[in-house]
């Protein structure tokens, strides 16, 4: 057996190094996080070179006394805890006294620091854990830092470093966190000379996200503010229609750190299911506050990562207060017009007519006036530009600017009368047939049959109806595994005293353009909604809803399907709540999990894929955990069953369908994430025409 031999000061110190300093990234990550800690209010972080040869980090904190500045640098040497009662109460950002020791281990470092009550500050540098200078000097309060030459004695770091531009995105990613983290301390960033970005400081969540992000990520956000079981969440939270490619813009701060969390991404997505297109993310920047006895932040070197000693009430807080602000928002999209550029705020722009080809050519120069130049159209829906055209005239191309406003929360509206609507019979199954898939089909012809039957009663009961097909009533959308309701949330604090009832305002219906869009006029505003992804909401928040007893289907030889045991457990937990969907599972042999009878519309389907999809949507605590597939043909199924674009549709019909979708504030997006209406308000629609300046 080779000796054991005891590790050098250098190289156990280039070890540790290594665990908690990856890239520049992580050295300002460490070194602000010691300056907030210092109770800092301005925080200025500067970089060349993507951080790799020289950071400065000055800050006005409380300074480290003469004595102290070498003990800082030694490996576990910290000033926040001194018992180990305090690592089940750390609500600061740094504990372990591993960053200073670990930064100057693989770097040049020199720091100027200085408290209020001393005369004097300190002066000291250290290269490599070596000290080279310990003075006192002249300097303001606080302290800067500055780290040349990273990873300059550990040559096989340097080899791994990315370029210096994806070195300082890395570096900008992780301030403009930080700098959200903590709106009430104003930070800058200073990229190679250049200004980056700089917050404001004056403590508003909102004026760190249009530092950090700009205005237009800014004003498409909506506020969130709830509190459940002694955990506390604010922030902001993105549109359905604006989220994301990816998810990379989705913040989660606890007890005002960084973190990267699984329960909480999961919670978020849920609460967003059914809103937001395939291949969309939302975004956020939320702000988790719970107990520091029941969060571990130290299971991870850099303490990104955390741990809840129960993840189930944050999953659910973080849900609640998602799907609540959701509701709140309302999420009646504004119409978006064109841009004004700065070249039309002055001037007019005019096309002029073809003239005559037997007019002079010098003629046709005089009388052409010159067409200035404008910017490109920035709108988001460019397609949507509202032009003024004529034959005989000179087109006048007018736009206006959408200034972007701080979100408010809105009045929750009470939940609309009950009302039942009625629309066209649906069309023909041949149309919509699909190879394959019979139990589908079936389905739906059940559905198509309930809707015939309900419309020949509705018809009985009230003859001078002209409409046929009966949407769903407002309770057929109340369901467990859909929307919250906002007067549930009201009775947790019986304190809080319900609004009046206000008079519901009237829906004008106008007509309908194109055979598919329904035009009504509510509230001096102009309403444009989709029939058919409208009705298609309807009916798949009727199929979810829990009052349908779901068909089952025996399985003559059941399924064995084999899951770990966690997922047999969460399996078995929930019996119930499957009983509910239409499945019925044998667990006597668990972990391997038997299926005797599964839901008639999946019975196509592969259980193999499905009962482990299940499994673990149960373990990740889900509020809906139906698998995926079954929410795609409910959404199949509500598509076909929907009325359609260019159907034949009777003024009663759409009148009543607009009023069932405009005052419902759970139907503001299809199925697949599309939004069922837009708004033009008066105002809006004045400045086009220049009534309204």
């Amino acid at each position: 057996m080779p000796t054991i031999n005891l590790l050098s000061r250098e190289i156990s110190e280039l070890i540790a190094a290594g665990e908690v300093i990856e890239r520049p990234s992580s050295v300002i990550k460490e070194l602000i996080e010691n300056s907030i800690d210092a109770g800092s209010r301005h925080i200025t972080v500067e970089i060349k070179r993507g951080g790799s040869t020289f950071i400065r980090i000055t800050d006005d904190g409380c300074g480290i006394a003469f004595d102290d500045v070498p003990k800082a640098f030694l490996r576990h040497a910290t000033s926040k805890i001194t018992t180990k009662d305090d690592l089940n109460s750390i609500l600061t950002l740094g504990f372990r006294g591993e960053a200073l020791a670990s930064v100057c281990a693989v770097s040049k470092t020199e720091i100027i620091t200085k408290q209020a009550e001393d005369e004097l500050g300190t002066h000291y540098i250290i290269e490599g854990s070596d000290e080279v200078l310990h003075e006192r000097t002249g300097c303001p309060d606080g302290t800067t830092i500055i780290i040349r030459d990273l990873f300059y004695n550990v040559p096989a770091r340097q080899k791994f470093m990315k370029k210096d531009s994806v070195e300082g995105n890395m570096v900008c990613g992780i301030v403009n966190k930080i700098a959200l983290s903590h709106p009430e301390i104003a930070f800058k960033l200073l990229r190679d000379n250049k200004l980056e970005f700089s917050t404001s400081g004056d403590g508003k969540l909102y004026s760190a996200v249009f530092a950090v992000y700009g205005k237009a990520f800014a004003g498409d956000m909506i506020p969130v503010e709830y509190e459940q079981d002694g955990i506390k969440i604010h922030g902001f939270t993105v549109k359905p229609l604006y989220s994301r490619a990816n998810r990379t813009f989705q913040n989660f701060f606890v007890n005002s750190r960084y973190v990267k969390s699984q329960v909480c991404a999961s919670a978020l997505e849920e609460a967003y299911k059914g809103t937001v297109m395939t291949g969309k993310f939302p975004a956020c920047i939320l702000m988790i506050d719970i107990a520091p006895d029941v969060v571990d932040v130290n299971v991870h070197p850099a303490k990104v990562e955390i741990r809840f000693s129960d993840d189930r009430p944050v999953y659910d807080c973080m849900f609640f207060a998602v799907k609540s602000a959701l509701m709140k928002a309302g999420l009646v999209y504004d119409f978006q017009l064109k841009q004004q550029t700065i070249a039309e705020t002055s001037q007019e722009t005019y096309i002029q007519p073809k003239l005559p080809e037997t007019a002079p050519k010098q003629e046709k120069q005089d009388m052409i006036p010159e067409v200035p130049e404008t910017e490109k159209n920035q709108g988001r829906f460019a397609e949507k530009n509202i032009a003024l055209t004529t034959q005989s005239s000179p087109v006048v191309s007018y736009s206006s600017p959408a200034p972007v406003k701080a979100p408010e929360v809105p009045e929750t509206k009470e939940p609309a009368e009950e009302t039942t609507y009625t629309s066209l019979p649906p069309c023909t199954e041949d149309k919509y047939r699909t190879e394959g898939n019979t139990a589908s089909e079936n389905y739906i012809r059940e559905i198509r049959k309930e809707i015939k039957e309900e419309t020949e009663t509705e018809n009985t009961d009230n003859s001078s109806d002209n409409s046929s097909e009966v949407f769903p009533e407002e309770d057929s959308l109340t369901s467990k595994y859909s929307f919250i309701n906002s007067n549930d949330l009201k009775k947790k604090d019986p304190e809080v005293t319900p609004d009046p009832v206000l008079e519901k305002p009237k829906l004008k219906y106008i007509g309908e353009a194109f055979k598919g869009y329904i035009i009504a006029e509510a509230e001096e505003k102009i309403i444009i909604m989709d029939k058919h992804a409208a009705h298609e909401r309807i009916i798949f928040e009727k199929l979810k809803s829990e009052d349908r007893d779901p068909a089952s289907q025996l399985v003559l030889c059941p399924e064995g399907v084999l899951l770990s045991l966690d997922e047999a457990h969460a399996l078995e937990e929930n019996t119930k709540v499957l009983e509910n969907m239409g499945f019925k599972l044998d667990f006597a042999n668990s972990p391997y999990i038997s299926v005797k009878a599964i839901p008639t519309i999946i019975a196509h389907l592969n259980m193999d894929e499905i009962i482990p999809e299940l499994a673990d949507n149960f373990r990740k605590n889900m509020r809906d955990p139906r698998p995926e597939a079954i929410d795609d043909i409910l959404h199949t199924i509500a598509c076909k069953a929907a009325i359609k674009m260019n159907d034949s549709n009777n003024d009663t019909e759409l009148s009543k369908l607009a009023e069932e979708v405009y005052f419902n504030d759970r139907i503001r997006h299809c199925p697949h994430g599309r939004p069922v209406m837009f708004v033009i308000s008066k105002y809006e629609l004045e400045k086009q025409f220049r009534r309204k300046v």
